[in-house]
């Protein structure tokens, strides 16, 4: 399992009313083969032209740098892109999973079959560089955060067909993965509130229907956050509140339920607001607004032809 990276699930809170969050291992997400499959048939579709270029037997050897300062994730993206091409391939890893690095570190050390190289290239990096901006940015928030006990939560803003991959480099960045879909957490937004009838209404229609699921209700007011306690929601979802309002609705909480600051939230006022005594902060921009990390991928410019790619590395 890769190191460095925990995971912290809503759903593994112990109850709504300890502030307590079970942590367990990361786990790498069940889609990572489908997720490289995807990514080469569409990079690679029947073949590499350019690959022709090259003799067959020539041997490579090359380097990724992060160029930027940032925190690492994406290794099982990485190695896998390069092992499906070719498992020849060989690559050494110089820093775990989830790490800071500082500009110009080297991150992996690579050798093998040269058309493999070149192949795997851009799709491998992809992933790392995609995966690298979201812990990146993540870890940022969790760091303006730190010594409050205020989680960062990621959402379901997402880039299609990525969900857990994004998800997990929260993850490596110290967040706390919200809910993966519609299917384990509930959460009645302001449509259904209105669809259903009110906040009355919609959560008992809910508690019906799925009495076992955690309930989360979004408020907009002082007067929807009596609303939604005195109807049982497990969380509450204070959408866009100003800080003395979100102080207000703490104590009016008294512990009873998880509350979720959401809604304008930046590196300028995530602070405050987790001083506010939120249990967690969702941003969506974690993984909707995504710088990725500047890496490069240096060849050693000197290849070997014949022979077969050493053994070794990751």
């Amino acid at each position: 399992m890769p190191a460095g990276c925990k995971l912290a699930t809503l759903a593994a809170m112990a109850s709504n009313r300890v502030r307590e969050m079970e942590e367990t291992v990361l786990r790498q997400p069940a889609s990572l083969d489908d997720d490289i499959a995807r990514a080469l048939k569409e990079d690679v579709g029947g073949g590499d032209l350019s690959a022709a270029a090259i003799p067959a037997n020539r041997i490579e050897r090359a380097t990724v740098i992060a160029r930027a300062p940032g925190v690492v994730c994406g290794r099982p993206w990485f190695d896998g892109v390069f092992h499906s091409v070719d498992p020849a391939v060989a690559i050494e890893w110089h820093v775990d999973e989830g790490a800071p690095v500082a500009a110009e570190t080297a991150l992996c050390s690579l050798e093998g079959p040269a058309r493999a190289l070149f192949t795997a290239e851009r799709s491998a990096l992809n992933f790392l560089q995609l995966l690298s901006g979201v812990a990146t940015a993540t870890r940022a928030y969790v760091d303006a955060v730190a010594g409050t006990d205020t989680a960062i939560l990621d959402t379901r803003k997402t880039l299609p067909g990525l969900r857990q991959a994004q998800k997990y480099a929260v993850a490596c960045g110290g967040g706390v993965n919200h809910r993966m879909g519609l299917f384990d957490v509930a959460m009645l937004k302001e449509n259904h509130l209105h669809a259903a009838g009110g906040i009355k209404a919609a959560v008992q229609a809910l508690r019906a229907a799925h009495p076992e699921a955690p309930l989360t209700v979004e408020v907009e007011t002082l007067e929807q956050v009596r609303e939604a306690l005195a109807a049982g929601a497990d969380r509450l979802l204070l959408d866009n509140f100003a800080l003395d309002d979100l102080r207000s609705a703490v104590t009016e909480n008294a512990g009873r339920a998880w509350l979720e600051a959401s809604g304008g939230i930046t590196l300028a006022n995530v602070r405050p607001v987790a001083e506010t005594g939120v249990d967690c902060i969702s941003i969506g921009a974690l993984t909707k607004d995504i710088h990725a990390l500047d890496l490069s991928m240096r060849f050693a410019g000197e290849g070997v032809s014949g022979g077969n790619a050493p053994t070794g590395g990751g």
